[in-house]
């Protein structure tokens, strides 16, 4: 990602829009998590139910400290041993950091640290985690390519950040940090 891409997907952001970007497996949409119109405009294009909630991704656990505190030597040991990574965790949300538009009707907040360097790049200029949701509208297949994420959403989005997918051949893993348990493989 160059300069401008990386600027203007910061604009965007900060004027509330919605981007789309290469994740590890699939086309993501991202957002400010903090602003709850540019999220339910998210919602609003994959035609995705604000209950079912959605990921954010960071570029490190430094980004997330906050949602991490409470947590015990043996649960962030899970965590350091699989982020960065293809691997979503669900995380309670103990002093309600993150808003209801974003947890939808759960009490845990689910992120990923990524490993793929733009979003990385991305979180870091940022400066915290964005949202992550596959670029799709719900029930149809997530895309592969800036060409389908454009069929799929066309000048509905204010920005495509072009790149590569990350070489992952599915979504990211799920689990919850509370039960140790596999929520989606």
């Amino acid at each position: 990602m160059n300069r401008w891409q990386l600027k203007r997907a910061i604009d965007v952001m900060h004027a509330g829009g919605v981007i789309a970007y290469p994740t590890e497996a699939v086309w993501g949409l991202g957002c400010d998590p903090f602003n709850e119109h540019a999220v339910k405009r998210l919602l609003q294009l994959k035609r995705r139910p604000e209950h079912k909630g959605l990921i954010m991704v960071a570029s490190s656990t430094q980004q997330i400290e906050a949602l991490l505190k409470d947590l015990s030597s043996e649960q962030l040991e899970h965590l350091n041993h699989t982020w960065p990574g293809p691997n979503t965790w669900l995380l309670p949300d103990t002093y309600h950091l993150i808003p209801s538009w974003v947890k939808g009707k759960h009490p845990e907040v689910a992120i990923r640290v990524s490993a793929h360097p733009l979003i990385r790049q991305l979180c870091d200029a940022w400066g915290g985690p964005i949202i992550s949701t596959s670029a799709n509208p719900a029930s149809s297949e997530p895309a592969k390519s800036s060409l389908k994420v454009k069929t799929y959403f066309g000048s509905r989005l204010d920005f495509v950040i072009e790149g590569d997918l990350g070489g992952a051949d599915k979504p990211s893993t799920i689990r919850s940090i509370s039960s140790l348990s596999t929520i989606r493989p």
